[in-house]
């Protein structure tokens, strides 16, 4: 395809994705899924974490894990609860892992109600489809926690910390960790896109909005660490109350990701018409005779 023939269907894609969200709530339909997303988010990386202590046991892999604090800024306080959710995941436990699954669909219910206030369509069992679709990914989730977890281990050398902080080291531990991140996202993002949320897209268009949803999603999550290492008290809004702020502050970053996400959604949605139309003109459209 030609650069000019990508320019034109480029512009055509946005041009498709704006008609789709016109009249539509995005604001409204992020809030669905934000809320959401704070019951689900936390069990997601208990799971995770807990995935670790497979190899290590609990208190190896907590110590393990510990050493990736370093990574987190420390201006705003996020080493704490950091340290907080590791020691909880990595002593979750058979049972408590099996009992964090409930609360962890229910990203999936989300998703899938999201999906629908932004197109709305005849949907059954939506709450119950939506939870049990998104489990799929669980399988996929030691792996992708793994990734993190090594990739992560190595960058811990290039903080100040860690002997180094420098302008390169800086520059080096950013690009590497948005595309860990990058992938990391993107994979259950695909799933999610294809089988989750309404619409049923082929393969390859979920995996290009996907990926494509998941590069700026990464890079949203970083902009997030930038945020984290800003010296400022968020709990001056509510009167000191820094609990009160922190959490305010951590729902207004998974609002605005959950309206990039599914303005991504709504991107690839867009992208299946274009190719289903095309194909239709091209091999089911009639063939007019002379």
């Amino acid at each position: 395809m030609s650069p000019a023939r990508w320019r034109a269907e480029t512009v055509a894609l946005v041009h498709d994705t704006r008609r789709l969200l016109v009249g539509r709530d995005l604001g409204a339909a992020a809030a669905t899924l934000t809320y959401y997303s704070g019951i689900a988010i936390v069990p997601w990386l208990l799971l995770g974490l807990w995935s670790i202590s497979w190899w290590y046991g609990a208190d190896g892999a907590e110590e393990r894990l510990l050493q990736l604090q370093v990574l987190v800024p420390p201006d705003m306080g996020g080493r704490e609860p950091f340290a907080l959710l590791i020691a909880a995941g990595t002593h979750l436990g058979l049972v408590g892992a099996l009992v964090s699954l409930f609360p962890a669909s229910f990203y999936g219910e989300g998703l899938r109600r999201a999906g629908l206030a932004l197109a709305p369509q005849p949907d059954h069992f939506t709450g119950w489809r939506g939870r049990a679709l998104v489990m799929a990914p669980v399988v996929l989730l030691p792996t992708l926690t793994w990734a993190v977890f090594a990739s992560g281990s190595q960058l811990t050398s290039l903080t100040p910390e860690g002997g180094g902080g420098g302008p390169l080291d800086l520059v080096v531990r950013i690009y590497l960790t948005l595309n860990v991140v990058w992938v990391v996202i993107s994979l259950p993002l695909t799933w999610a896109f294809r089988f989750v949320v309404p619409g049923r897209p082929r393969w390859w268009v979920a995996t290009a909005g996907g990926f494509t949803t998941g590069a700026f999603l990464a890079g949203f999550l970083q902009g997030f660490l930038l945020f984290l290492s800003i010296p400022i008290d968020v709990g001056i809004p509510f009167g000191g109350l820094t609990v009160v702020g922190g959490v305010v502050a951590v729902g207004l970053w998974l609002w605005v990701l959950h309206a990039v996400l599914l303005v991504g959604w709504v991107a690839t949605s867009a992208l299946e018409r274009r190719v289903a139309d095309t194909r239709h003109t091209e091999w089911g459209a009639p063939v007019s005779t002379p």
